[in-house]
């Protein structure tokens, strides 16, 4: 149930007061978001830790001015690959089966039979399946953050290229996805603070097949 508890705490700050998580909190968050889940074990996205005031500073007018950005402990950029490639797949594959301390042919079937599969698409169908996997390294960072207290802002509402072309992202074969500024909110300022949480009834959209 703290799980659940900290759910219905949490919101999306509107406000924050510009105070610093620690060290080892924001290095829990990411360490979620590091284990979560994705198609085949690829992770095809990456994750920009940012830190540097006059960064977010740069970032903010990109992303709608909105306050977060620059009163944020930390800001987690989640970038997805724009493209699977045969190389890309190659090199996941063989560093997990290194890891496991199997063969490096043990799993060469299905490597081949997902590259014949992405391979066959376009670099933008591919792009949004891995955007959809960074997706879920974001949702396991809302919730870690919220089992610590921590605030969050789940944000979409930002201008993707010119945050690709600050960051320098097109180099790297990426593409940004979201955005989550980390802090503690401001309670005297956030206008969302002491609202209800609201969602709906779980009986229009939750069905229980059996």
């Amino acid at each position: 149930m703290e799980l659940i508890d900290a759910l219905k705490w949490r919101y999306a700050t509107k406000k924050m007061n510009g105070k610093k998580i620690s060290d080892q909190d924001l290095n829990t968050i990411v360490e979620a978001a590091h284990l979560a889940p994705s198609s085949s074990g690829l992770q095809p996205f990456e994750i920009f830790v940012i830190t540097d005031r006059d960064l977010l500073a740069k970032i903010q007018p990109i992303a709608s001015g909105q306050s977060q950005i620059t009163d944020c402990s930390a800001l987690l950029v989640f970038a997805a690959w724009d493209n699977y490639s045969e190389e890309k797949i190659k090199s996941i594959f063989d560093y997990t089966l290194s890891e496991r301390g199997l063969p490096a042919d043990a799993m060469d079937a299905y490597r081949e039979r997902l590259w014949a599969a992405y391979g066959s698409r376009d670099a933008e169908k591919n792009f949004e399946h891995a955007a959809r996997q960074a997706y879920i390294a974001f949702g396991i960072a809302i919730a870690a953050a919220a089992e610590l207290k921590i605030d969050s802002t789940p944000m979409e509402g930002f201008d993707n290229e010119k945050l690709d072309q600050l960051l320098d992202l097109p180099a790297k074969g990426l593409k940004s996805v979201t955005l989550l500024p980390l802090g503690y909110r401001d309670e005297e300022n956030d206008w969302l603070v002491n609202l209800k949480k609201v969602r709906r009834p779980k009986e229009s959209y939750i069905h229980y097949l059996s």
